[in-house]
């Protein structure tokens, strides 16, 4: 499958949303949707769930008219629609027969998910005795339990520790593994990085960069090294003249540094000589990190 938007304009008022967004989701990969605070993001979704219509353009699912059927969509939002104060399996079966499931069916397969997040012991409480992270996973339940083509995921991992955060994201790959379009919009980049596969940074109501993120990352000058080794002092001392600042956090580790050259031939050569010289735990070409290319594209607005 593949939905693609084809310049979408929304405006409210005087207020011009979306400028002409176009982007392209395929099945089987993970779409990320990214975009500072008022970039038209949730307004792009609201025409994709039909709870907006474009003013122009238009939505395509293999190349026909995209006709919203929630029965195909499954959306977990980011602010939370559960009921506090009612049973768990009431309104998850409720929630799923509001997609189309029968009672029985949508009772066995809440059953199913429950089982799976740990929370089928917990099924005749209130919402409202979970914890914030846990009525996360009934929302995730509720996106997912109808078996959609679609899912829209809206910070999904939001409140999460990391053993849940991991829970979700393997729900999510097996979701990719069945060829759902698997549509994410988080501010969260270490989790966009770790496994999605293409995106798209809206600024101002346009899509200012888009495509496969490994690409995108490639694309940018190649002239750093990242170096881990037990040597980093006479590393550091041998090309003391090419260390640079690492700003990132995934780029500082004890005995590590940085060097930039003048390019990445340089920066290869400098590669070979120190593998030969020093031991070397890790070597490579940085590569931006997807905060930084996010930065360096919303920072201002268009």
């Amino acid at each position: 499958m593949n939905l693609i938007a084809q310049d979408l304009h929304k405006r409210f008022g005087s207020l011009e949303v979306l400028k002409g967004v176009s982007f392209s989701v395929e099945s089987g990969k993970t779409f990320a949707f990214l975009g500072r605070n008022g970039a038209g993001k949730s307004t792009t979704i609201r025409i994709i769930l039909d709870v907006f219509k474009a003013d122009k353009g238009s939505l395509l699912l293999d190349g026909k008219p995209f006709i919203p059927n929630q029965d195909r969509i499954g959306y977990l939002p980011e602010e939370k629609v559960l009921y506090p104060k009612k049973r768990i399996i009431d309104q998850l079966v409720y929630f799923a027969t509001l997609k189309g499931m029968k009672e029985a069916q949508a009772k066995k397969a809440c059953f199913h998910y429950l089982e799976r997040l740990g929370l089928l012991e917990r099924k005749n409480k209130q919402v409202s005795d979970l914890s914030k992270g846990n009525q996360q996973k009934l929302q995730m339940i509720i996106a997912l339990v109808h078996n959609p083509d679609i899912l829209i995921f809206d910070e999904p991992f939001s409140g999460l520790d990391p053993v849940n955060a991991e829970i979700l994201k393997e729900l999510v790959r097996e979701e990719v593994k069945k060829g759902k379009i698997v549509f994410l919009s988080s501010h969260q980049m270490n989790y966009v990085e770790e496994f999605c596969t293409d995106m798209a940074i809206l600024n101002g109501g346009k899509v200012v960069l888009s495509g496969n993120i490994s690409d995108i990352r490639k694309s940018y000058t190649r002239d750093k090294l990242k170096i881990i080794s037990d040597d980093i002092d006479k590393i550091n001392l041998e090309y003391a003249q090419n260390i640079v600042n690492a700003t990132d956090e995934s780029q500082v580790h004890t005995n590590s540094t940085v060097l930039q050259f003048s390019d990445i031939a340089q920066a290869q050569h400098a590669m070979r000589t120190i593998t030969s010289k020093y031991t070397v735990d890790e070597i490579g070409i940085v590569e931006p990190t997807l905060n930084e290319i996010f930065v360096e594209h919303t920072k201002d607005s268009v």
